[in-house]
């Protein structure tokens, strides 16, 4: 099939996503990371599609077309939100068992689902984060941290306020550093940051990161239980490609290093030489290269 645009209603949302390649095809989910959209995929999206692959790329909540339903619907960004949210997607869709290749937020959202629904992912692959066992959030070593301003500066009090003042300018500062120069061009940034547009981007933003780091942020009690049973778990035993910019200059390459002890149906990990941390879109023939052997593994 060409690339549609299309809608999906679940319990909480709206959920904008396209697809593409035959209809019959393997299905694959691939979930865009912060700050960015679904259009990081669609280099991958058409390799995947053209190797016969049923590619799914849907908006994040709060990105892009992607809609709640309801004004009084917490607006949560934590992983085990994300994660949900793309199993509603597949029911919606009618498909029980399927892969997910997410990158940065798609990561986390990938390894939360591999952890909390095994039964219906396939093999996942986890582009520029590594998994996080029990989904906790450590404080990192003084390296780390300095490259997480963005994370510190949001948990402030004046933060927020800040961040929706120029929520765009806020992205580029992320785009202009986080890789090494030159990977994407004016127009390309401004088609991308449409998406942030989205009245809830702001929200799910801040929501995401200061849950991370303050208490009594907003939780939806609708995930408590997955939260919990997260917590629980520091092993996955789907089948796992993790891909790490080897100039990421975000999340340190090191910090990818040594998992291999927290996956038990296989795990491999790729560094890609001079990519940041947008591979999908600074490397997208060499991540499709990856991420097809790897599906097809299965």
């Amino acid at each position: 099939m060409d690339d549609l645009n299309l809608l999906a209603r679940t319990t909480k949302l709206e959920i904008a996503y396209t697809e593409s390649g035959p209809a019959d095809g393997p299905p694959v989910m691939l979930v865009h990371g912060w700050p960015d959209a679904a259009r990081a995929w669609t280099a991958v999206a058409a390799r995947l599609a053209a190797a016969g692959f049923r590619t799914i790329v849907p908006d994040l909540r709060g990105a892009g077309n992607t809609r709640f339903l309801s004004p009084d619907t917490p607006r949560d960004g934590s992983g085990v939100a994300l994660a949900q949210d793309v199993i509603d997607l597949a029911d919606v869709l009618g498909i029980d068992r399927f892969d997910v290749v997410g990158h940065d937020w798609g990561a986390r959202t990938a390894y939360t689902l591999a952890a909390l629904f095994p039964g219906r992912i396939g093999r996942i692959a986890g582009l520029a984060l590594q998994f996080q066992p029990k989904g906790a959030f450590e404080l990192p070593h003084f390296s780390q941290a300095r490259k997480f301003w963005y994370q510190w500066f949001m948990a402030l009090d004046g933060g927020p306020a800040a961040v929706a003042a120029n929520p765009k300018g806020f992205a580029r500062l992320q785009w202009d550093t986080w890789s090494p120069p030159g990977w994407f061009d004016e127009d390309e940034f401004a088609r991308t940051a449409a998406a942030f547009d989205n009245p809830d981007w702001v929200p799910i933003t801040l929501n995401g990161y200061r849950r991370r780091w303050r208490e009594g942020e907003v939780s939806d009690p609708a995930y408590a239980a997955l939260r919990e049973k997260l917590a629980t778990i520091d092993q996955l035993s789907t089948p796992t490609l993790m891909i790490q910019g080897g100039a990421d200059f975000c999340d340190e390459p090191a910090s990818s290093e040594g998992m291999e002890g927290h996956f038990t149906g296989g795990y491999k990990r790729v560094v890609l030489d001079g990519v940041g941390h947008f591979p999908p879109r600074e490397a997208p023939d060499k991540v499709a290269d990856l991420v097809i052997a790897h599906l097809r593994a299965g």
